[in-house]
């Protein structure tokens, strides 16, 4: 089911909060959304995290899906976390993020890390920083599609936005940091 979002301008209704959800990072992306007066839509949708179904429960390609994850990047000197965002059919490429970071090593934050940096259960982070010590890349393919897809920090709700919106809200670093699926 869709809800149609674009036309709210300055004001959340219950039915795009979705009545008495307590859920501080979604309250705080749809606040994000109206008051940038961008066009987007908010999907209702059976509750679902894994990049490939919730693609088919909204109807698009998988390559129009952004599949956000939280990795450890660590340096020589600090360690921090990384909102990396891509699209569901591609898959990071570990090697790439270490060289555009600089870093020894990358991987994945334990779940417990990013959902704490998020404000979001695994499977629904949003392609979003609301944390002052957690950036965001996005890898250049995900601009490619004319919607870009994500869970909105719920996974019942997704958001549908033109990806320079996306990157005009979020202001991303962007970098190569994906490879094709196999």
């Amino acid at each position: 089911m869709e809800i149609p979002g674009g036309n709210l301008r300055g004001r959340l209704d219950a039915t795009v909060l979705g009545g008495g959800m307590n859920n501080s990072t979604y309250r705080r992306l749809m606040q994000v959304l109206v008051d940038a007066s961008v066009d987007y839509r908010v999907i209702q949708h059976r509750g679902e995290g894994r990049t490939e179904r919730a693609s088919v429960l909204r109807g698009h390609a998988l390559a129009s899906a952004a599949k956000c994850m939280v990795v450890h990047v660590r340096q020589e000197l600090e360690n921090r976390h990384v909102v990396a965002v891509l699209p569901g059919d591609r898959r990071v490429d570990y090697r790439k993020l270490r060289r555009e970071f600089g870093a020894v090593d990358v991987r994945m934050a334990d779940r417990s890390v990013a959902e704490e940096l998020t404000g979001c259960q695994s499977g629904c982070i949003i392609p979003f920083s609301f944390a002052d010590d957690l950036s965001v890349v996005f890898d250049p393919s995900l601009l490619l599609p004319q919607e870009v897809y994500f869970n909105a920090a719920r996974l019942d709700r997704s958001i549908g936005l033109k990806p320079d919106d996306l990157v005009s809200l979020v202001k991303p670093r962007i970098a190569d940091i994906s490879k094709a699926e196999k």
